[in-house]
């Protein structure tokens, strides 16, 4: 399978978010040195790994 292929497509969404709650997850990124973007898809990764939605990858 070519390179192209194997990689996971990703989906644009626009997401509304109070400020407190973007400021907090703008600090934690740079905390942990992500882009904002990344940490949210961390959070939404981490969430769905806990509540058992995600499918395992082989």
């Amino acid at each position: 399978m070519p390179e192209k292929e194997k990689k996971e497509k990703s989906k644009s969404f626009i997401l509304r978010v109070d400020s407190e709650t973007m400021n907090a997850i703008e600090a934690w990124a740079a905390d942990e040195f992500r882009s904002t973007n990344g940490q949210i898809q961390w959070i939404l990764n981490e969430a769905l790994k806990k509540a058992g939605r995600l499918k395992k990858k082989k």
